[in-house]
């Protein structure tokens, strides 16, 4: 019961400070608090029952001078005990924003914020600037800590870098090269360079590309080059080949080791079959330097919501020599039975399928897995407040199989 009190006084207490402030202020005052219960089974068998209070507040133009304040966070307990990193409350933005500071093209950024270049990305708090200059170019410099939500061998203390873009052949043609430097207790830990271009040819055809050189290391550690064909509007088509090798901090004992390369090749064909309806083939060769190369085949088609019913199903085949083959489909669908009400399930048989919480690094909800159905439901009680529930069960040649839930309600201001 305290865990609840202390929820709701919180949001109850963020809310009422909010209206007064912003009015104060003469800001626009927005946002979304979301109050959430999850549910799930740990590695080692135990369960955790983390509660998240989450608040997503933005204030425009404060006391009529053009500032803007944008925040974005959570307090989080575990209802089961459980000392699990999965609970742990985060901060993951707080800053403010000013167009024109100081000079008509200056653009001010203090707090914390995402920082993400070619060339590197970061959860900073610190200083950006952006200064935009005869019209088609842009500078931006940045510094401050590196934040890390966790303790390990590539934390950093401090980072700082800088981009410089712009445009040509009548903004067809964008060019960007980034620079960005992490310091581990006063000592050089990355130093990575960074290019980015993309071309529009004949309204038609788009290229792009993007490079990051690790410096330190003397290799180039990230590179993608890929086109995409969209004359017609029925159809479109796209083309990928991505290189990618790990960065780790010239202070860790990971930097010695031997890093494994991944290489992979990807060719796409959409076709707009009807409103809302889209069909849709996709081939990827995977390259791995330890392992087989593995050939991924998926083709399916899906249904946007334009009225009620909305959902997918597609068929995907793995094949490679180490005899890790894989046949199996992935499938959702959804219906929006009343204005109030949604409900949807959706299952992945035999496929493999990476979850990835950016924010959450050390989360042990991070795997791969083969198998994963589920149920959600949506209520709309008000256009301001909804609730939405989800259960899912998960199953891994690796991990066996756990079982999680989530219940949300939100509430928009």
């Amino acid at each position: 019961m305290k865990v609840w009190q202390g929820l709701s006084c919180g949001l109850a207490l963020a809310l009422l400070a909010i209206w007064p402030a912003g009015d104060a202020l003469g800001a626009k005052v927005s946002g979304r608090a979301s109050t959430v219960v999850e549910w799930f089974d740990t590695l080692n068998g135990d369960t955790v029952v983390p509660a998240f209070q989450y608040l997503q507040l933005n204030a425009r133009d404060i006391a009529d001078a053009g500032y803007d304040f944008s925040l974005y966070g959570r307090l989080g307990t575990d209802l089961a005990g459980e000392r699990s990193s999965a609970a742990k409350s985060r901060l993951y933005f707080a800053y403010v924003d000013k167009k024109g500071f100081l000079l008509d093209s200056l653009d001010m950024r203090l707090g914390r914020q995402f920082i993400s270049t070619t060339a590197g990305a970061s959860l900073m708090d610190g200083l950006r600037l952006d200064y935009g200059f005869l019209d088609n170019y842009r500078v931006s410099l940045f510094g401050g800590g590196d934040v890390t939500y966790y303790q390990g061998y590539n934390a950093k203390d401090v980072v700082v870098g800088g981009e410089v873009a712009g445009a040509f052949l009548d903004k067809s043609l964008n060019l960007g090269v980034s620079y960005v430097a992490k310091v581990e207790d006063g000592l050089l830990a990355q130093e990575l360079f960074g290019f980015n271009g993309d071309l529009t040819l004949f309204e038609s055809l788009y290229l792009y590309n993007e490079t990051q050189y690790d410096w330190l290391s003397d290799r180039v550690s990230y590179f993608l080059v890929g086109a995409k064909y969209y004359q017609y509007a029925q159809w479109n088509a796209r083309v990928e080949y991505l290189y990618s090798l790990p960065v780790f901090s010239s202070l860790s004992i990971f930097s010695v080791f031997a890093v494994d390369e991944y290489e992979e090749l990807l060719a796409e064909l959409n076709y707009n079959i009807a409103r809302g309806w889209r069909a849709f083939g996709r081939y990827t060769r995977e390259m791995y330097q330890e392992f087989s190369d593995a050939n991924v085949f998926e083709a399916g088609i899906q249904k946007l919501r334009t009225d009620r019913f909305s959902g997918y199903l597609s068929g995907v085949y793995r094949s490679d020599s180490d005899g890790q083959d894989l046949r199996g489909f992935k499938a959702r669908a959804a219906y929006l039975f009343t204005k109030q009400f949604q409900a949807g399930a959706g299952v992945e048989v035999d496929v493999l399928d990476r979850q990835i919480n950016y924010f959450d690094i050390d989360s042990t909800s991070d795997e791969t897995t083969s198998k994963r159905f589920w149920a959600d439901a949506t209520v709309y009680v008000t256009p301001a407040v909804n609730v939405q529930a989800k259960v899912e069960r998960i199953e891994s040649d690796l991990w066996d199989y756990y079982h999680r839930g989530r219940i949300r309600l939100n509430v928009l201001f």
